[in-house]
């Protein structure tokens, strides 16, 4: 790299010519100037876009900055007025619904857990009487099985005591029978 210092760009934009192929300018005055003047501005109007380019951006920058600044602001002004709608009219109905609907659940609670505690009331009675009639058929039951083993023991006492005579009557029999054997055997 040397330390030349660039060029500064023409109005084209493009470098200026080096010094060898630099065409000196004609004098004032000349016969060619204006037909050179004529050719710097066709050269200028076909070639040269830059300043079109320029004001095409300049607008085009200020119709979006425009555009977008009304459209934004719109933008807000409707979520203002949305906003505002919904802080003075939607929200105290919607409050004032839920609050209604609350109060209207609430009541339903409170009724339905007064049925929940007659019906585990009613339960708890059913159960208490249920166990009560069991209660009452296990001591009859207990009650008829005293009056059974009872029942039972004085038949054993019975048939004991029948089986003991009956013991009694067979063994006088039978001494009876031997006595009358003895005697037939005696002869």
């Amino acid at each position: 790299m040397s330390g030349a210092v660039p060029a500064p760009l023409g109005r084209s934009g493009a470098a200026p010519l080096p010094a060898h192929r630099r065409r000196e300018a004609p004098a004032a005055g000349s016969p060619i100037q204006p037909i050179i003047k004529d050719v710097g501005e066709i050269y200028s109007r076909l070639l040269d876009h830059r300043p079109v380019i320029q004001g095409e951006i300049r607008y085009f920058v200020k119709e979006f900055e425009e555009k977008r600044g009304l459209r934004e602001l719109r933008v807000l002004e409707n979520l203002k007025s949305t906003i505002f709608e919904t802080n003075e009219h939607v929200l105290p109905k919607c409050e004032q619904a839920m609050q209604d609907n609350l109060n209207e659940a609430f009541k339903r609670l409170q009724a339905a857990n007064d049925m929940i505690h007659r019906l585990q009331e009613r339960e708890h009675e059913e159960r208490k009487l249920q166990a009560d009639k069991l209660m009452a058929r296990e001591e009859k039951r207990i009650a008829h099985w005293d009056e059974f083993v009872k029942e039972q023991q004085n038949k054993q006492v019975e048939v004991d005591e029948e089986h003991r005579k009956a013991m009694e009557r067979l063994k006088e029999q039978y001494s009876e029978m031997e006595k009358e054997l003895a005697k037939y055997v005696s002869f």
